[in-house]
């Protein structure tokens, strides 16, 4: 069984100050839990990144960004590269988010170029795949999260996948209130893995931690994070208040 990972997607929101402090208050709060039996990431915006890691140093919590460039370097305005990222003490980044993929047109493609520089560079991705509602009720959901897998991945290694973690995010559960059901998120984690294992060794395929977000708050956390195959939680409006954030962290 895969250690839990919750990870809070800050979004747009707070300010530099807001941000710090909310750091604190989580990183504070995990160092107060005598076993909370699972890793924590916080995601800010790019803008609070580098203070929140001065706030972080040295206590258990990771920090990660919620969108890189796949370029290293140059003539792309307003884009943040891996090596930005990385001095200002980040880990991990979200790829792919559902948001990302809606309002800012992008495709597998460019997916797999943003999680291939990002592993190149020594930052390990949440890369993020799941379906519309429209793609649900048609039942091509499997289809659909397939080929976000397979083409999110492509000429991945099998020694990078170690360092790769998968986001499920039902599209028609974000924000929305409206929650997978257990089963229904279990259902999608196990296929997931099964697709994995396509790619690699069912070794690595297992080890490969795969979470799932959409709508997980502190009163749902418990059951969502003990259905089979699921380890661990992308949380979006629930991790910015800490009191709710580390009730889903102690859920584990």
């Amino acid at each position: 069984m895969n250690r839990k990972l919750i990870a809070g997607n800050w979004k747009m929101n707070l300010n530099v100050k807001e941000s710090v402090h909310l750091a604190k208050t989580v990183a504070a709060g995990v160092s107060n839990l005598k076993d909370p039996n699972a890793d924590v990431l916080i995601c800010p915006a790019f803008l609070s990144l580098e203070q929140c890691g001065k706030t972080l140093k040295d206590s258990p919590v990771m920090l990660g960004a919620q969108d890189v460039c796949a370029n290293d370097e140059g003539a792309y305005t307003g884009e943040i590269s891996s090596a930005m990222l990385l001095s200002a003490g980040c880990e991990f980044v979200i790829i792919g988010h559902s948001e990302r993929r809606k309002y800012y047109c992008e495709t597998n493609e460019t997916v797999n170029l943003k999680v291939k520089k990002a592993l190149e560079r020594g930052l390990k991705p949440v890369m993020c795949v799941g379906e519309t509602l429209q793609e649900r009720q048609d039942e091509i959901f499997e289809a659909i999260v397939g080929e976000q897998i397979t083409e999110g991945l492509k000429e991945v290694s099998e020694d990078q996948l170690n360092f790769v973690t998968i986001a499920y995010e039902p599209v028609w559960a974000i924000g929305t209130g409206v929650n997978a059901t257990p089963k229904q998120a279990s259902d999608m984690h196990l296929f997931i893995r099964r697709k994995l294992s396509q790619l690699c060794s069912s070794g690595t395929a297992e080890a490969v931690r795969i979470l799932y977000g959409g709508s997980v708050n502190a009163k749902n956390a418990k059951e969502i994070l003990a259905a089979k195959g699921i380890d661990g939680a992308l949380v979006g409006g629930a991790s910015l208040k800490a009191e709710d954030f580390l009730t889903i962290i102690s859920a584990c």
